[in-house]
């Protein structure tokens, strides 16, 4: 959590299978992005903030995602890229997420990088500002309908389990539908 001029980053007590409590961090020199999988209460119910980007995007191009990308040179760590990336992307005020922990990272062929998830809770009410260059609509799925394996589907590529999941007409799918599982435990 930001706080002034320092940085303390909060561990809260939410809990969820595939939640490590340490960044495993990519090999030195290894190229790396960072996302946010940031969840909120609402009543009940626990939900997961997903962007779905622009056409105009130069990659992933109408693709359900997570707020991030790489580290710019002033950012100390997989935390900070995925902080500054989704108050660029989402306007989420970094000092209002507490670090929950980490999932293990995902190795991406397209780019060759690793991409490490950050998991963070935002308070109650969240309000978003999504870029119109980098956001084409927000998505805010339950993370109780997330958990119903039987609403998720794959198809094998290469010998490889793609997963699908249908969210409001759009499909998710790719790294980001294996960050969920796995914070879910499905994988």
């Amino acid at each position: 959590m930001h706080s002034g001029g320092a940085t303390y980053y909060a561990f809260v007590t939410w809990s969820f299978p595939g939640l490590k409590p340490a960044v495993v961090p990519p090999s030195e020199g290894q190229p790396y992005a960072a996302v946010l999988l940031a969840l909120y209460p609402d009543g009940p119910e626990t939900r997961l903030v997903l962007t779905k980007r622009p056409m105009t995007m130069p990659t992933h191009a109408g693709h359900l995602a997570f707020p991030g990308g790489r580290p710019d040179p002033g950012d100390r760590g997989p935390i900070d890229t995925a902080l500054r990336e989704a108050h660029e992307e989402m306007g989420i005020d970094p000092a209002q997420v507490d670090i929950l922990g980490f999932l293990e990272p995902i190795h991406t062929v397209e780019f060759e990088l690793f991409v490490v998830p950050v998991v963070g809770r935002l308070p109650a009410g969240p309000v978003f500002t999504p870029s119109e260059r980098e956001v084409d609509k927000v998505l805010l799925p339950t993370v109780a309908s997330l958990s119903d394996g039987e609403q998720w589907r794959y198809e094998a590529w290469s010998g490889r389990k793609i997963w699908f999941f249908d969210i409001d007409g759009d499909v998710l799918w790719g790294a980001t539908a294996t960050m969920v599982r796995r914070l879910l435990g499905l994988d």
